[in-house]
């Protein structure tokens, strides 16, 4: 299956968080946070606003940062995505 993002949301798919930390202490899965950054699977084309359209900033492929617990997450043949709106992307990793 293939979704295809309507309006203003973006399909992200969550990078995995380290399991070491730069000192080589090992992680475990409850002391690992949430990550933030994740990978643009899918983008909608923008809204329309009355006389003026906001297009799409980010691209698929793009590296982008995202609100803490923003979204929605589904999941869809055995791999987990989150389905946010362009407003909840903070940032794009270069």
């Amino acid at each position: 299956m293939k979704i295809v993002p309507l309006q203003d949301r973006v399909v992200v798919k969550m990078v995995e968080a380290e399991e070491t930390t730069k000192s080589g202490i090992i992680l475990t899965g409850a002391a690992k946070e949430k990550p933030q950054i994740a990978e643009v699977i899918a983008a909608g084309p923008g809204i329309d606003e009355g006389d003026k359209k906001v297009p799409m900033i980010v691209k698929v492929g793009q590296k982008v940062i995202t609100s803490k617990y923003s979204g929605t997450e589904i999941k869809l043949d055995g791999e987990e995505y989150i389905i946010v709106k362009m407003s909840d992307i903070l940032a794009v990793v270069e």
